[in-house]
């Protein structure tokens, strides 16, 4: 007979290690048996609650996105400015939950998976969405209301500052560091504002 509430433990064991595995591995790579195994279950369990590995990692980004998306919202709590607001969302992408290599290995298998796998490409435009929406939402009243346009332009190059140090953090051996990744896209936020006269 089945434990009752074993089902939740369970499926987050399983999410955890899915980022595990993939984080030790670099890709995905993986096995759901490896998957189950560092979960402490059998594979067949992992089958059962999520079907395959496919499922699997993308609740595993689902969670991460999860966490990601309490973090930008506590930050934001805290912003008193415009300024304030892009920065909290900027500082809460380089978070040490969000920027620990495991993670950032998942975040690059994400972005290879989304290209051709629906559920995955759907997630990610959520993401994209979200973070563009926001940048928006704080950059529109630096820039000037009349400059809507700016605002969508400055958010993409942004947005493109976060993935890059995603991506160029994949492709290193050191371990990352979310506050240099913060500093570096600060700084070109700034050097952007600066040249639009702000």
């Amino acid at each position: 007979m089945p434990k009752v509430g074993m089902e939740p433990i369970r499926r987050e064991a399983l999410v955890n290690a899915t980022i595990s595995e993939i984080g030790r591995v670099g890709s995905l790579d993986v096995t759901v048996s490896q998957i189950a195994k560092r979960a402490g279950m059998s594979s067949a369990l992992a089958h059962h609650y999520f079907g395959g590995k496919d499922q699997i990692f993308l609740a595993a980004m689902r969670h991460i996105l999860s966490v990601y998306g309490a973090q930008v919202r506590a930050a934001l709590l805290g912003a008193k400015t415009p300024r304030d607001r892009v920065e909290a969302i900027i500082r809460a992408n380089f978070e040490a939950g969000n920027f620990r290599p495991e993670v950032i290995a998942a975040w690059l298998n994400f972005y290879v998976l989304s290209q051709s796998m629906d559920g995955a490409r759907r997630l990610l435009t959520v993401y994209q969405h979200r973070l563009h929406s926001n940048l928006v939402h704080g950059l529109r009243p630096i820039l000037g209301e009349d400059a809507l346009q700016d605002a969508h332009d400055l958010a993409d190059m942004i947005a493109a500052q976060i993935d890059g140090q995603f991506i160029r953090h994949a492709l290193r051996e050191e371990t990352p560091s979310g506050k240099r990744a913060t500093a570096q896209v600060l700084d070109f936020v700034d050097a952007m504002l600066k040249a639009r006269g702000n």
